[in-house]
């Protein structure tokens, strides 16, 4: 009897699942970008090695509007048994809280944590005619003369990095937001804004092509996927922002079921070819415990706070 109680409750931990496959219901990776971007990218290759190693059916759906309000409040609506997975990076899990007031999620209270996936390291660029090679070469000659810079829109990540330079340097900078990297990069290289802050696929083809140069890279350190491209704390302590991207699956979620596809997921993160895939594209895999992703998003949060209350940041 001790043997068979034993063995019912092992099996106990992984019902959720079971029942899952018992009803077909398929995971759903919810993107709250349209097809293409980084979050996009990476969610469908989970979703295909996934279908592959372990024989679910992944679907991914994207779910843009309201700067991720649409495909949070879908998430959040549906079962708690993770078979639903926001796929959110900082601009929704930090920035939202700090930039919105009334922001109709909580990222903590609403929805439990599942993994810190990826982060995508971003780099200053600047067009190649601009007298500045680096970042201290860019905060001397801001300090000596009116620049501009431009960013992918109010309040995004691109846009709140520059505001962190200025920060930091003591420099002033006059905002130019565009609608996307597929406007402020091209303007950087007609010259209309003297540096961007972009992810690494958006400017490297234009530095290769000798229309743009790589300042720094906006990690602490330098990143592994550009080894020879200055951190931009080197030149800068104290600056260090990445946008990272994350699973949260909705609150109330039994713990078991979160582990198992954090389990499952991460073993995707680790594969030699998957890592390679994402480093071309630009992003790093992680693969973090829910734990530590939870705490991320806290220290995030309060990152994006001050940095928003100290710059005075707003969106349109």
């Amino acid at each position: 009897m001790r043997h068979i109680l034993s063995l019912l409750l092992a099996l106990s931990v992984f019902v959720p699942w079971q029942a899952v496959a018992q009803t077909a219901r398929p995971l759903r990776l919810v993107v709250p970008f349209g097809t293409g971007g980084a979050p996009d990218v990476l969610s469908r290759m989970l979703a295909r090695r996934l279908g592959e190693t372990v024989g679910w059916q992944v679907i991914v759906e994207n779910k843009p509007g309201a700067g991720g309000v649409v495909a949070a409040d879908f998430v959040m609506k549906s079962p708690a048994d993770a078979t639903t997975i926001f796929i959110a990076d900082s601009g929704h899990f930090a920035i939202a809280p700090a930039l919105i007031a009334k922001l109709p999620f909580d990222p903590l209270r609403d929805f439990a944590p599942v993994s810190h996936i990826a982060s995508t390291p971003l780099v200053f660029a600047a067009n190649i005619a601009l007298p500045a090679s680096n970042l201290t070469e860019l905060i001397a000659l801001a300090k000596s003369k009116p620049l501009n810079y431009g960013s992918s829109g109010n309040g995004s990540p691109h846009h709140l990095g520059m505001e962190m330079l200025k920060l930091i340097a003591k420099i002033d900078m006059v905002h130019i937001p565009y609608k996307g990297v597929a406007q402020s990069v091209p303007a950087m290289l007609a010259g209309d804004v003297a540096v961007v802050l972009a992810g690494v696929p958006s400017v490297l083809p234009h530095v290769r092509a000798g229309k743009a140069k790589m300042l720094a890279v906006s990690t602490g350190a330098r990143s592994t996927l550009l080894p020879d491209v200055p951190g931009a704390a080197e030149s800068t302590p104290g600056f260090d922002l990445n946008v990272n991207v994350g699973m949260l699956a909705p609150a109330g979620t039994p713990r078991e079921a979160v582990l198992r596809l954090h389990d499952e997921v991460v073993k995707v993160l680790r594969e030699p070819e998957i890592v390679k895939r994402l480093a071309g594209l630009g992003i790093v895999a992680i693969g973090d415990s829910p734990e530590n992703f939870g705490a991320l998003i806290r220290a995030e949060q309060e990152k994006y706070a001050k940095l928003v209350k100290a710059s005075g940041a707003k969106i349109d």
